[in-house]
């Protein structure tokens, strides 16, 4: 049985008509072109070489693509980034850490996580209560969980065609639900510290154990414990709320509403969760979301939560309060600094020819260092039926007119062109079918502590993905990447067309 192989990922969402424009940057080019061809009409060829010059400049800004943006957008965005540096806008420090009294359970968070609210939902079956992820900006409701998963590499072809089988029920049920439309997966590397076996070894020591004995265990902790990771996977859905807000007047409408909303959907997603490989599943309550965020800033505080989770003095868990980082300096154009240690972030760019395997963002994961980590984060957001069948007959147009304007112009038909043909045709017949269209975004990361060199670690990653994915780094946004890649709150696919961030 040979793998499936996931082919036209690479697409891009907003392709351009003319020439590879968008029709918003060649009406631009028009309109800039036009002072110019007026001039030379009139004969001022002066003003005329002038006007060439002010916007051709212009044109080239709105054009000329550098890593993923237009010119003109890094501008801006240049713009802004040292506008923040200066005014110290992107400066920040918890408010504990500056003396400032907090509410326990008011999250201290910041960059674009401020605009994110925690609340806690009701009872969640005998569980407990769910912490819920309200996006206050795009107007989403989410929540997170975190699974037990082996992982997918040591499995045979079979498993993994199963697996992918699955994956896409899942999403095709999404696409059938009215509330969700969206689900993240992100897998972390932990720096496995030892912190629990240490103390499960103060447990159950044996006091008259020989001294050889003890000297041999000590060293194979050291030995094996300095080069151990393990992973931590979290699964975030969530839904638009004005899908939420009718089902959440029925439940009572609040924050409750949309939870009980929520936990219908919940409810009926382990099942398909547990046949993609998921052990266990537990829903995120306030201290294991505070947990989660805290352990994505600063991986070295896992040990002491660890700990007080093994001795079990952590009272009820780590306060929201506390849930972000002590201090983030103002980001580096190309990297993220947070608590002692340093992230570089990533958009995995999906390959456009050769297709891609399911499994194959595996490599991402793979540390090289002990100390290192490495993070990687899908989001999917699936498309309803009125809206899959707009995107697949505009796309399917689209190539239809290029190909019949080439064939008109005497221009022979590349073999891109027919593949974006072919793959748009064949795209319209899924959907036609009752498949369902989905968007998604991949983002990757991986975070040393401060004082290594974190471009030499920025390097490896990049060496993984050689080959298989182009890694498109996240200048000018690594603290907005570094959401999108490391914190399990759903964050990441953006509500327009375009970019990941």
């Amino acid at each position: 049985m040979s793998r499936r192989i996931y082919r036209g990922l690479g697409r891009r969402e907003h392709a351009g008509w003319i020439m590879g424009l968008t029709p918003v940057q060649a009406m631009t080019c028009v309109l800039l072109g036009a002072p110019v061809l007026w001039s030379v009409s009139a004969g001022r060829f002066t003003d005329a070489a002038i006007l060439l010059l002010v916007c051709g400049t212009l044109a080239v800004l709105v054009v000329v693509p550098i890593r993923g943006r237009p010119a003109m957008r890094w501008l801006g965005h240049l713009v802004l980034y040292e506008l923040g540096v200066v005014t110290g806008w992107s400066r920040w420090q918890s408010k504990a850490a500056a003396g400032a009294v907090v509410d326990p359970d008011e999250p201290d968070l910041p960059g674009v996580l401020q605009r994110v609210a925690f609340p806690d939902g009701p009872q969640f079956r005998d569980t407990g209560r769910v912490c819920l992820i309200h996006d206050t900006a795009e107007g989403r409701w989410g929540a997170a969980a975190r699974l037990t998963h082996s992982g997918v590499g040591m499995l045979s072809d079979e498993q993994c065609e199963r697996l992918a089988n699955r994956l896409g029920n899942l999403l095709l049920s999404l696409g059938h639900r009215e509330v969700v439309d969206r689900l993240s997966l992100l897998v972390r590397t932990v720096p496995d510290d030892g912190a629990e076996h240490e103390v499960w070894r103060a447990a159950h020591a044996v006091a008259d154990a020989p001294a050889l004995a003890r000297e041999a265990s000590s060293e194979l902790d050291r030995i094996i414990g300095s080069a151990s990771v393990r992973h931590e996977v979290f699964v975030v859905v969530s839904g638009p709320e004005h899908a939420l807000r009718k089902p959440a007047a029925a439940a009572g409408g609040g924050v409750d509403g949309r939870a009980l909303a929520l936990y219908r959907v919940l409810d009926g997603l382990e099942d398909p969760l547990k046949a993609l490989g998921a052990r266990t599943i537990e829903w995120l309550d306030g201290p294991k979301m505070a947990e989660a965020l805290r352990t994505g800033f600063n991986p070295a505080a896992r040990a002491a939560l660890a700990v007080a989770h093994e001795r079990r003095t952590g009272g009820r868990g780590l306060e929201k309060a506390a849930a972000g980082p002590t201090s983030a300096p103002s980001p580096a154009a190309r990297s993220y600094s947070h608590d002692g240690f340093t992230t570089v972030s990533y958009s995995v760019l999906m390959p456009e020819g050769g297709g891609t395997l399911f499994g194959s963002l595996g490599p991402l994961l793979a540390v090289r260092t002990a100390g290192e980590r490495r993070t990687l984060a899908v989001h999917y957001e699936v498309l309803d039926a009125r809206r899959a069948q707009r995107a697949v007959r505009g796309n399917r147009f689209r190539t239809g007119v290029m190909r019949d304007m080439k064939a008109r112009k005497g221009f022979s038909t590349t073999a891109m062109d027919e593949r974006d043909a072919h793959g748009a045709l064949t795209q319209e017949r899924a959907v036609a079918a009752g498949h369902s269209m989905v968007r998604f975004a991949v983002a990757s990361s991986v975070t040393v502590p401060s004082g290594w060199n974190v471009e030499d670690h920025a390097a490896r990653l990049e060496n993984d993905a050689s080959g298989r994915f182009r890694l498109l780094r996240l200048e000018l946004a690594q603290d907005s990447g570094f959401v999108a890649a490391v914190l399990p709150i759903g964050l990441g696919l953006p509500r327009q067309r375009g970019g990941l961030l």
